[in-house]
């Protein structure tokens, strides 16, 4: 899961990112209103921690930008302003939720999986693909009644291509959500090949009723 923090306050981002690292989160940060545009065109998040003020401009109106290219990316707005209009009027534009300054980081994450289970997981705790089952709180897999033990990278994979079964997934957009921004510019992107080599052994051996398929000079899907 990648987060995107646009907050222009170093020791509350250092400390945001710190935790959610820890969490197994890929985090990117901005902290500009332009910076952060900047990012959001160019890549997906599957959480936006959005600050209202910023040096170059106003959150809300970020916001706005976001629903205009109609992204999907989800928002939580986090403010120091903890007046009604504010959370209402970034709801009402479309944020997923609203976290008054100071927050707990406990709070936090529980905020940012709610929003990730309402967009990714049909709002169910555990997500099922065939005889796959993952519980994204505690990093398990089974298949079937047994445990698929894998490492982070293989673990990350996976749990994509189950909340995108059947679609054709792009090499970049793979490399991108699992490895980071600017991993597009890489000179190759054949360790993703590696990875889901090493994975397609690991279900295999468990007999798992899913598998990779290559799509010839696109990428792969899960069916």
């Amino acid at each position: 899961m990648k987060i995107l923090i646009v907050e222009d306050e170093p020791e509350l981002k250092n400390t945001v990112q710190k935790f959610l690292e820890a969490e197994h989160f890929i985090v990117e940060y901005a902290d500009t209103y332009q910076s952060g545009l900047e990012k959001i065109i160019s890549y997906e998040y599957d959480c936006i921690l959005l600050d209202i003020m910023l040096p170059d401009g106003n959150g809300i109106d970020l916001l706005k930008e976001i629903k205009k290219m109609h992204k999907k990316d989800p928002v939580i707005i986090l403010s120091a302003k903890d007046s009604v209009d504010d959370k209402v009027t970034g709801l009402e534009i479309g944020a997923d939720d609203y976290l008054a300054k100071p927050f707990h980081l406990a709070e936090l994450m529980a905020r940012i999986k709610s929003v990730i289970r309402r967009n990714h997981q049909d709002g169910e705790s555990i997500i099922k693909y065939k005889n796959i089952s993952i519980d994204p709180d505690s990093r398990k897999v089974m298949v079937g009644s047994e445990e698929l033990v894998l490492n982070r990278k293989e673990y990350d994979l996976l749990y994509y291509f189950v909340i995108h079964p059947e679609k054709t997934l792009q090499k970049t957009t793979l490399a991108e959500a699992i490895w980071g921004d600017y991993i597009d510019q890489a000179d190759s992107l054949d360790f993703i090949y590696s990875q889901i080599k090493n994975l397609r052994k690991k279900l295999k051996t468990l007999h798992a009723e899913a598998d990779f398929q290559a799509v010839y000079g696109i990428g792969y899907k899960f069916i």
